[in-house]
């Protein structure tokens, strides 16, 4: 049976980021569905629990088995949301983190909670350099004007389920990555069954959707 891909978009970011990707994954006969994250948007709301809750009602409405890929963030939803459910037969985190019980983003870079974690994370200076650094220039300026707002919250926010002990799981190293440092991915990819590593930056569903396409079919063995 076909393999459908749960795709989770990291933080400031909507669904429509991987529509690139969606397009080569149905090419290579990879049906393909997005999930949209409470805490980023245009009125964002919840924390972790509601992005966990929303991750596992996608994975739940798909029949067959799921490979559910995870973006930067997304990887924390998706490591509480897919924990136990039989039909994920794959996790492929893409720079993304990979926290165990009890972690959050914040553990992870060792930073100490805010007194008041119900505000909003301000994007960088520069996010054509921080996440887009070799998009190409038109589809790099859509990709900034589609940023949304993002909730502290679910950074804060322990996980209290880690899917990837009893899940197969992948980890994809972008090796030119200006956003989550290519050291602390390497760390995290430790958790994962195995490692693959793209020459790209932060968001190679944009800069090489058919290259990361081949790979996520690679990974899932059709």
């Amino acid at each position: 049976m076909t393999t459908t891909f749960v795709l989770v978009h990291g933080a400031w970011h909507r669904p429509s980021t991987f529509d690139l990707l969606r397009a080569e994954l149905d090419a290579l006969g990879h049906p393909s569905t997005t999930v949209n994250l409470p805490t980023a948007g245009p009125d964002p709301r919840g924390g972790l629990a509601e992005d966990a809750a929303a991750v596992r009602a996608a994975i739940e409405a798909v029949e067959g088995p799921v490979a559910v890929l995870a973006h930067s963030y997304g990887g924390i939803p998706v490591t509480q949301g897919a924990a136990g459910l039989a039909n994920v037969q794959h996790l492929i985190y893409l720079a993304a983190y990979v926290p165990d019980t009890g972690e959050s983003m914040f553990t992870i870079h060792g930073i100490p909670d805010p007194e008041d974690a119900d505000g909003l994370f301000p994007i960088g200076d520069d996010p054509r350099a921080q996440l887009y650094a070799d998009v190409p220039g038109p589809l790099a300026e859509q990709a900034i004007a589609d940023l949304v707002e993002q909730r502290v919250q679910p950074w804060v926010d322990r996980v209290s389920a880690a899917a990837w002990h009893t899940i197969p799981s992948a980890y994809i190293v972008t090796e030119q990555d200006a956003s989550l440092p290519v050291d602390l991915q390497e760390k995290m990819s430790a958790h994962t069954k195995q490692v693959r590593r793209m020459a790209t930056s932060h968001s190679p569903f944009l800069s090489q959707p058919a290259e990361l396409a081949a790979l996520l079919d690679e990974i899932v063995g059709h």
